[in-house]
């Protein structure tokens, strides 16, 4: 049996949240977490998820085997590594690691959201990376680190290290956090693997998003001119050195193991803790729209989020990992309504309008002139990051389909 236990603080100026213990025995896995009376009794404090109200606990949580990551409440869960992070750290630490040493053994730099864990001693937990972030000008070699470890090729334990405690959380994909002055920006690798322009698909697609009226983080291409090209995305939960709250779409809704979720369930949770409801409401709905004209295939409830504003209550932040998937199935990860199908259908997002509490007639419009700058703007979105010719060609079916004819004709 093995026993974790961290103080868990809020930001940079470490004001004490609570207490994080941790178990391990065998193949189970659970943790325990309490809200400090100190923070309970602060005038600015809040609930740093719904499901841990702040006059409640303990909270108790335990994992299961395929699905060990629920062993952590969904806003721990949320600041931990995903697939490629968590390989990087059993690449540096070997495996057999539990979800808290996932959670602290990455970088306390790079951690999505405010919370900070520290010791015993009130020493922050940092694992064993190095202090520094990657800087913008060293993007090339930690690159060519990242790509030699998806080679299989050898690397020494500080470079591992740096990348692994660099890599931040989120996705599958190679990825690293670096700084560009006071700015962290997520740097999203080209993968040996690729077949297609990914990264530079990615960028493109996010500025069209732009383009539609919807919030996106500052985005843009390097080293563009060579094989490997990184998309570079400004961290949304930092201003400067201040570090924003952040939760998940899954945590919002207190979802588990295989639950995927829809979207009329956002609405309800931002119906209760959204600073503008209905602002809220109508940038979800022209995500919703964005993601069946541009077939993106990573609309699951990791890849929508809420930033904390203040006063009990959250925002949706910025949209990220939007990724076109010309020759996916034509679903949605998460059901345009609860317990729905999981069509991308824009017959079912308009049979839906009523629930994100927007006019039918408005509906139409917003699909319409979403619809005609994505036709209009998509070849040449692409031509601007250097996708042309038949690469452009191979991406036609994202974005020209069934449902784009059906939105241009409402």
């Amino acid at each position: 049996m093995a026993d974790f236990s961290a103080q868990v603080a809020l930001g940079e100026s470490l004001t004490p949240v609570g207490q994080l213990r941790f178990t391990q025995t065998g193949p189970r896995q659970f943790s325990t977490f309490t809200y400090d009376q100190e923070w309970s009794g602060n005038p600015q404090a809040f609930a740093i998820e719904p499901a841990l109200p702040l006059e409640g606990g303990p909270f108790h949580t335990s994992g299961r085997p395929g699905h060990m990551r629920d062993a952590l409440p969904g806003v721990f869960s949320d600041a931990a590594p995903d697939d490629w992070g968590r390989r990087l750290l059993e690449r540096a630490y070997g495996n057999g690691l539990s979800e808290f040493e996932y959670l602290t053994l990455s970088d306390d730099m790079c951690r999505q959201g405010a919370l900070r864990f520290l010791d015993a001693d009130g020493e922050i937990i940092r694992g064993n990376a190095p202090d520094a972030v990657p800087r913008l000008v060293e993007l090339e070699s930690i690159t060519a680190i990242a790509r030699a470890y998806e080679q299989g090729k050898e690397i020494s334990a500080e470079e591992m290290q740096a990348l692994a405690g660099a890599g931040g959380s989120g996705g599958a994909r190679p990825k690293a956090n670096v700084r560009d002055g006071d700015a962290l920006w997520m740097a999203k690798f080209t993968s040996v693997h690729d077949q297609r322009p990914i990264e530079r698909v990615e960028v493109a697609t996010l500025r069209l998003a732009h383009d539609c009226g919807i919030r996106t983080p500052n985005v843009r291409l390097e080293l563009e001119d060579s094989p490997f090209p990184v998309a570079l995305i400004e961290r949304f939960d930092r201003r400067g050195s201040a570090r924003i709250p952040y939760i998940s779409a899954r945590t919002a809704l207190g979802k588990t193991g295989t639950d995927y979720g829809s979207y009329t369930e956002i609405i309800d949770f931002m119906r209760g803790h959204s600073a503008n409801p209905q602002a809220d409401f109508e940038e979800l709905y022209r995500r919703l729209i964005f993601t069946i004209l541009v077939s993106n295939k990573d609309d699951h409830l990791k890849n929508h989020g809420f930033v904390y504003v203040g006063n009990g209550q959250w925002r949706l932040s910025p949209v990220f990992d939007v990724n076109p998937a010309p020759d996916r199935n034509p679903h949605l990860e998460t059901a345009i309504m609860e317990g729905g199908a999981h069509d991308r259908s824009i017959d079912l997002a308009l049979e839906a309008a009523p629930f994100f509490e927007i006019a039918e007639e408005d509906t139409r419009q917003t699909i319409r002139e979403m619809a005609y700058k994505i036709a209009d703007g998509w070849r040449d979105a692409l031509r601007e990051v250097g996708v042309s010719g038949a690469l452009a060609k191979d991406y036609e079916p994202a974005f020209v389909h069934d449902q784009s004819d059906a939105a241009l004709t409402l």
